[in-house]
């Protein structure tokens, strides 16, 4: 109801007022633009602003680095941050100054999420304005992508020369080929190929699956120069499903801790929201630590530091790694680290 009276007003409101509902209607729909980039040359580069407490405030330079605008970049859905400008490169902006001294590891999805000082705490004046140029979708430089699974870890594989984008048939299609895709991805290790009935059939040419599939050089070498046309249709698209390493930290041995997954070249946690001891005996299986005894909340083990990359992690107890439970997705998350996730495991880790 509030939502409706709310559209209703902002119909025959002022300025000031309309921005106020849209606020109000944001927080109905589950949505929260909470930075925008000014006075750039498109929607993806300029000054970097962010709302608070209903009203859009700038940030200042200090400890400002391509870390913290790839992060805003990533916000936006801008793809990668290419460089990080200071000192009012996109005009002075006006009124508060939100933000001062923001430290990021670069794989938050919030400039809120990174280290800093509170809201309006900054010791700035205006020339000293942070912002981003330019954003660019690194979707569209990949050579390499998996389509149409649950994640960008997995599903049909799909292969880039230009513009075209093509299938790949699956005659000669092994595990060992999709590990150099799922080394490409930095998705962790490959554990299966399933055929086309899972991730559904692309449309477009078929590559053929052969030397370019030996390594992640050699398939940046093919996407460059063009690969080979296959002679399958789309029923042979290859697949390839990708499995984050995890870890145990900060127990007494590595068959207990605190829980981490490594993705993007990061190790980060997982948020306890949803977690029980099917997920935990998961992760201690996919270590080879035998069965979980306990599935330990609330930083057991300490807190850790970084992204935090899973939350709501539901599993069934019979997933082959903690990637594979259902959780909303790499990075997304409404945690702090004292959330942290645990898991203490019956076995002992054999080498």
């Amino acid at each position: 109801m509030l939502c409706l009276r709310c559209v209703l007003l902002c119909l025959h409101c002022v300025y000031i007022v309309f921005t106020l509902c849209f606020v109000v209607l944001t927080l109905c729909l589950g949505r929260s633009p909470t930075v925008r980039l000014v006075n750039g040359t498109d929607r993806c580069s300029g000054r970097v602003e962010v709302l608070h407490d209903g009203q859009w405030g700038t940030v200042c330079d200090d400890e400002w680095d391509i870390k913290d605008a790839q992060v805003v970049c990533r916000a936006m859905d801008c793809g990668t941050a290419q460089t990080a400008k200071s000192g009012a490169f996109f005009g002075e902006g006006q009124g508060d100054i939100w933000l001062d001294d923001v430290n990021c590891f670069g794989n938050e999805t919030s400039l809120q999420h990174c280290k800093r000082p509170s809201f309006g705490e900054n010791n700035c004046g205006h020339s000293e304005d942070a912002g981003t140029n330019q954003c660019i979708d690194r979707r569209v430089l990949l050579e390499v992508r998996l389509a149409n699974g649950k994640d960008e870890c997995s599903g049909r594989v799909e292969v880039r020369h230009g513009d075209v984008w093509s299938t790949v048939c699956d005659a000669g299609w092994t595990v060992d080929k999709a590990q150099a895709v799922c080394d490409l991805l930095e998705c962790g290790r490959a554990v299966t190929v399933p055929g086309a009935t899972q991730f559904g059939q692309g449309s477009g040419s078929v590559a053929t699956a052969d030397d370019c599939f030996s390594n992640a050089t050699n398939l940046q070498q093919c996407s460059a120069r063009g690969f080979r046309t296959a002679t399958c249709g789309h029923q042979q698209d290859a697949g390839a499903v990708c499995a984050a390493q995890v870890r145990l930290a900060g127990g007494a041995t590595q068959c207990s801790g605190r829980v981490e997954v490594f993705y993007k070249g990061q190790w980060g946690t997982v948020c306890d929201d949803e977690w029980e001891l099917s997920g935990a005996d998961v992760v201690c299986r996919q270590l080879g630590c035998g069965h979980a005894i306990s599935a330990p909340t609330s930083a057991h083990f300490g807190q850790g530091s970084g992204p935090i990359w899973l939350d709501n992690v539901e599993c069934s107890g019979q997933e082959s790694a903690l990637s594979h439970c259902t959780h909303l997705g790499f990075g997304e998350h409404n945690c702090g680290h004292g959330e942290d996730s645990s898991a203490i495991c019956l076995g002992r880790r054999s080498f």
